[in-house]
């Protein structure tokens, strides 16, 4: 249902007028070229290892979706392990190897304004892939972001209104990086959503996502509150969430509260068809690979972004600095246990092999579900 429509001769033909077209920067900088036909250098830069998102998805779809666009076109990777002076490091790099495109995915949105900055001034294009670094990209795609949060937010409500406790509710939320201005999205999403619904007992933002600091943070709520008046748990992604459950059934917690995520990584499914979380939020990240390959392939030839569908059509999104980027936003997709076969199954994400594993066999969701 997610999964892009576009397929490579489809894609070749997006981008054919852009043959041999001077880029973007190219034509500020005396001359250069770059084409589909010749192919070109793209540099790709995402921000940390430790959500397995990244690597799994998001460097093979793009890298899969950039060979159908241009097959000719050398790939440049890197990983910044959720240090900004390296990935700062790496970006100097890349445009020190002569690449055409920068696909950057900011460890820190404010201080790679400096890589953008630097890239524009060699006349190279930057594509903020997932979150929208400042200093003046060329072109964003992530997810709605505040969506995310605010369907997390109405999961949890849903979650407590069948348990029960809709109305005197206490919540502890685990938020995500304050450096990663997606994780304010979510975090302002959510509260649109909680706010005067449910108190919010404790709150933590969490320093690079960290599934230990998370543990950390939620055993201080536990400590601070008491396991039993915790009645349920908004985390912001699912790497978080495995810390999460690891505190309270530390503190002896048999019954788990209702737990928010996302990212629809395994790990989370396996939680939600064992009952140890509540939710994830899925993101067709092939898709948005997609987009950013096209968006990068548009960029180097020096051409506009045509969107595939009115789904993902341009609008605008404003920068931490003011200025208005040319974006695609794609919905989100809260994923329950009643959801996971319609979402992340029929969409290829997952198989049901990888979900009913030896050791999900007896799960409702395993023995419901045909495995043949």
């Amino acid at each position: 249902m997610f999964r892009a429509a576009v397929g490579a001769a489809a894609a070749l033909s997006l981008f054919a007028t852009g043959c041999g077209a001077t880029t973007t920067g190219g034509s500020a900088e005396g001359g250069d070229t770059a084409s589909v036909e010749e192919g070109f250098k793209v540099g790709l830069l995402l921000p940390e290892s430790q959500t397995a998102r990244y690597e799994e998805y998001d460097k093979p779809y793009f890298t899969e979706s950039l060979k159908e666009l241009c097959q000719k076109c050398e790939l440049r990777y890197q990983n910044a392990d959720q240090e900004t002076s390296k990935q700062q490091s790496q970006a100097e790099a890349m445009l020190t190897s002569g690449v055409d495109v920068l696909v950057l995915d900011a460890v820190d949105a404010e201080a790679a304004s400096g890589i953008v900055k630097n890239a524009k001034s060699q006349g190279v294009p930057v594509v903020a892939y997932d979150r929208l670094a400042q200093g003046g990209v060329d072109y964003y795609v992530s997810f709605d972001n505040r969506r995310v949060g605010e369907v997390q937010g109405q999961s949890l409500l849903q979650a407590l209104d069948e348990q029960g406790n809709g109305d005197d509710a206490q919540i502890v939320m685990i938020n995500g990086s304050p450096t990663d201005p997606n994780a304010a999205k979510f975090k302002e999403g959510a509260h649109a959503v909680l706010d005067g619904q449910v108190e919010i007992a404790a709150e933590y933002d969490t320093p690079g996502w960290n599934a230990n600091e998370a543990q950390t943070e939620m055993e201080q709520a536990i400590t601070s509150i008491g396991a039993d008046n915790i009645d349920g748990v908004y985390v912001a992604n699912d790497g978080m969430a495995a810390g999460v459950v690891a505190a309270l059934k530390g503190a002896g917690v048999d019954d788990l509260p209702p737990i928010t995520g996302q990212d629809a990584e395994i790990a989370g499914i396996h939680r939600i068809i064992s009952g140890e979380q509540y939710m994830t939020v899925y993101k067709a990240i092939r898709q948005e690979a997609q987009v950013a390959a096209e968006m990068a392939v548009a960029a180097a030839t020096g051409k506009k972004y045509q969107a595939q569908s009115d789904d993902l059509a341009l609008t605008k999104v404003e920068d931490g600095d003011g200025k208005s980027v040319e974006s695609v936003l794609i919905e989100p997709v809260p994923v329950t246990v009643d959801d996971i076969e319609d979402t992340v199954i029929s969409d290829g994400f997952y198989t049901v092999d990888e979900i009913c594993t030896q050791r999900y066999q007896d799960t409702d969701f395993c023995q419901g579900i045909d495995q043949g």
